[in-house]
């Protein structure tokens, strides 16, 4: 399988045999899809986190970004043009956090997949010392249908809120899965925020913001520094999660980047857990990351 993350000129030479995808998501309301539709890479198509990555249940339940069912998200897959034989690069404008969910999604199903590391801007020439700008494309692209498989999501990828409960009851990480949340500081210390009905962490959750994974210019840290950031221990059973299960997938392809474990998704993330009155939550700095 490719790597995780692959940079502009991979994708250059690789161009016949890839299947673009742009996922712009913005946690404000703005419109993804007008932001591809006024420029994207050529060929790319437009993949709706909300439509095609997310089932639509009570958020209780399963969080703001539930995994879809595999056969709604095979539907899409293959409404897209995407078939089981296709490599997909995704992309957006933020690093690949939220395209990350994409990538993720793919790989444990047994896709290829990876991120354009650098996102949009590596492809537009906005990098310093990057590639020089390249063109975009507006308005939509069409893919015929393909045939696109479902596929189970793997147990052994997934953690459960119960399996996060039992987690931060645990104080000694050498027996424990060891939970590291994605989102930013701010976020995982209680600043209120619009999104959830309670502001913190998981108590015993580790703060690691997957937008740490990046560079200043949005590349992807030297994998020796991600080792640095996301190396738990030998064995380490990892827990990501986030906000809603999308941008804690960014620490998971990072870890498997460096040369990790594959670690666990918690799909319901803080969205789930901050629904539930029975669960405690922990504001602060917490445990050191």
């Amino acid at each position: 399988m490719i790597a995780p993350f692959v940079d502009v000129d991979w994708v250059e030479a690789h161009r016949a045999g890839v299947v673009l995808a742009d996922v712009r998501w913005y946690l404000d309301g703005r419109s993804g899809r007008d932001a591809y539709e006024a420029g994207h890479v050529p060929g790319a198509v437009f993949v709706d986190l909300d439509t095609a990555l997310t089932a639509h249940l009570d958020p209780a339940a399963g969080g703001r970004h539930p995994l879809p069912e595999p056969e709604a998200f095979a539907a899409a897959m293959g409404a897209l043009g995407i078939g089981d034989d296709d490599t997909v690069i995704a992309y957006d404008d933020a690093g690949g956090v939220i395209a990350g969910r994409l990538v993720w999604m793919l790989r444990v199903t047994g896709h290829e997949a990876a991120l354009l590391d650098g996102r949009i801007g590596a492809w537009r020439g906005e990098l310093a010392c990057g590639p020089a700008a390249r063109r975009v494309d507006a308005g939509e692209t069409d893919r015929d249908p393909a045939e696109f498989t479902a596929r189970a999501w793997p147990a052994e990828r997934l953690a459960t809120i119960e399996e996060a409960a039992a987690a931060s009851q645990i104080a000694d990480t050498r027996v424990a899965p060891i939970l590291i949340d994605a989102r930013p500081r701010e976020r995982f210390e209680g600043e209120p925020d619009d999104l959830d009905p309670q502001a913190g962490h998981i108590p015993g959750a580790l703060s690691v913001p997957c937008r740490e994974n990046l560079a200043a210019d949005g590349r992807l840290l030297p994998v020796e520094e991600l080792r640095a950031r996301l190396d738990f221990g030998p064995g380490a059973d990892v827990i990501s999660y986030c906000g809603s299960g999308v941008t804690a997938c960014h620490n998971l392809l990072a870890m498997e980047q460096a040369g990790l474990g594959p670690g666990r998704l918690f799909p319901g993330s803080w969205s789930q857990w901050s629904r539930d009155p029975a669960r405690p939550v922990q504001t602060g700095a917490g445990s050191p990351s």
